[in-house]
């Protein structure tokens, strides 16, 4: 097999995932993604890239189903009220909340940023010192970024990227997921808190992933804008 024969195989198996993908709002509960797949997909999110590689989210998987009813009365994206199912909460293999960072620990010179440069990053102190400018600059100059509210979406706007990878990676192995914002941020902020232990100074509810096998095919065929409609080359 040539290099080019190979190349056109993975763009297509690249393209095949894709439109396999679809938004699934009801799962098979029977069927469960193996511990190996699954860490495969965490993997995908572990090595997502961010703003200034700070990585600023946190991952919960909530495989209790005690635990995932406790979202149940405010999470319309994932109850299944709008199709009298159990949604994704009763029925996928698993169920991800991805937490944002705040501004207490993303805002500039913070000591949590200190401590990830230094320990993760394991970078030299004149770099880190480099990086606190740069990240200053970047937040109170460049995009106006100050702000407990502004600093915890640009958090979510990172994790959006780690959940996208999780769900192209799954795509590829053949399993299905659904991205939810459909809940209410202040309860879920609640529950999480009184629940799981999650300081809401530090950690504020960005968007949940479900993940699973389909319960059955798609009601209607995937649409998007066309290519022509989407991109404008210069």
């Amino acid at each position: 097999m040539t290099e080019a024969t190979k190349t056109n195989d993975l763009q297509k198996q690249i393209i095949d995932a894709f439109n396999f993908r679809h938004a699934t709002k009801v799962f098979n509960p029977d069927r469960k993604i193996s511990d190996d797949e699954f860490n495969t997909i965490l993997e995908a999110a572990r090595l997502s890239p961010s703003s200034f590689g700070f990585e600023p989210w946190q991952i919960l998987v909530v495989q209790s189903p005690e635990k995932r009813e406790l979202f149940r009365d405010f999470s319309w994206g994932a109850n299944g009220a709008f199709n009298g199912t159990a949604g994704q909460l009763g029925t996928a293999s698993h169920f991800v909340i991805f937490l944002a960072h705040t501004d207490a620990t993303m805002k500039h010179n913070s000591e949590y940023q200190q401590q990830f440069m230094k320990e993760v990053k394991q970078l030299p102190d004149d770099v880190i010192g480099f990086m606190n400018q740069a990240f200053q600059k970047f937040q109170e100059h460049d995009f106006h970024i100050e702000g407990e509210r502004q600093i915890t979406d640009w958090s979510g706007k990172q994790a959006y990227i780690a959940m996208g990878n999780m769900m192209s990676v799954a795509a590829m192995l053949g399993i299905d997921s659904c991205p939810i914002e459909g809940f209410e941020v202040d309860k879920a902020t609640e529950v999480l808190e009184t629940h799981f232990g999650v300081d809401p100074k530090l950690y504020r509810p960005a968007v949940m992933v479900a993940f699973g096998y389909r319960a059955g095919e798609p009601a209607y065929d995937k649409t998007r804008r066309t290519t022509e409609q989407m991109v404008k080359w210069f």
